[in-house]
């Protein structure tokens, strides 16, 4: 073999024998990092009753429609029902009526439901509040679609003097307690309601407006108010009618001066 030769292979098996050498020095150097996981410290809870189904108005709670579901410690608010201080609610809670409709997973409140007596609707009745029933047919009860818990003007209609008819608001934004015997709130299939009667939630002062009205009118009729005015005041009536007279004062202006008052409709003003 030829001198050069042997110095090229030579040189190549040094070069190889140092790469080697260093590689091993590199890896056997390195520091190998293992990465932990951060820890998610989970915010402490307690078991709050819940509906496990939805509970229409009326119904009555038993051990298949509420369970406890952890919640938030810090998201407890006064009125939610909690296992720490009733641990036996799902027991003693059997048979007691819902007032308000409650939805499923929807914590169940003490506003919520009344007592587990048998008497439903005097249970779903607010303290202070008469349960009034009236007369009504598919033209006076806005053609059927009038359903428990649902908010109506109570309008009566009736003859003037001048045997000419006049409408008026006796009854403003009350709620609906019940159509006939029906006190939840659901139409199977969705269609409506035709009852005969319709049992109101009123004040004292209301209920004796609408048995005078009922005496006085030639029909009532209801009218269906919207879903957003439930929050508007339901307390309002037409207080002349517990005067006792049941007539409305009318100004009758005549080149600018009162002519008579006399019975019309409620505050209003007639110019001539």
């Amino acid at each position: 073999m030829k001198p050069v030769r042997v110095i090229i292979l030579a040189v190549a098996v040094v070069s190889a024998g140092l790469a080697g050498f260093l590689a091993l020095n590199l890896t056997s150097g390195r520091q190998v990092i293992q990465m932990s996981e951060p820890v998610v410290e989970q915010a402490p809870s307690v078991n709050v009753l819940v509906a496990s189904q939805s509970l229409p108005v009326g119904s009555r709670l038993s051990a298949d429609s509420i369970r406890w579901m952890a919640w938030p410690k810090d998201g407890v608010v006064e009125g939610l029902i909690t296992e720490e201080l009733r641990p036996n609610a799902v027991t003693e809670l059997a048979g007691v009526v819902v007032r308000l409709p409650i939805f499923n997973g929807e914590p169940v409140r003490q506003e919520k439901i009344a007592d587990s007596s048998s008497q439903i609707l005097s249970s779903l009745l607010p303290a202070g509040k008469r349960a009034v029933a009236t007369e009504i047919t598919v033209a006076t009860g806005a053609g059927g679609f009038i359903l428990p818990n649902d908010r109506v003007d109570v309008i009566m209609v009736r003859k003037s003097e001048g045997e000419s008819f006049l409408t008026e608001t006796v009854l403003s934004n009350v709620r609906v307690l019940a159509i006939d015997q029906q006190i939840e709130e659901k139409a199977e299939g969705g269609k409506s309601v035709l009852g005969t009667t319709a049992t109101l939630e009123l004040t004292p002062d209301q209920a004796k407006v609408i048995t005078v009205a009922q005496q006085m009118a030639e029909r009532l009729s209801l009218a269906l108010r919207s879903v957003a005015d439930a929050q508007e005041p339901d307390t309002t009536a037409a207080d002349y009618l517990l005067s006792g007279d049941g007539i409305p004062t009318i100004q009758v202006i005549k080149s600018g001066s009162i002519v008579k008052n006399d019975g019309g409709s409620m505050n209003a003003t007639q110019q001539q």
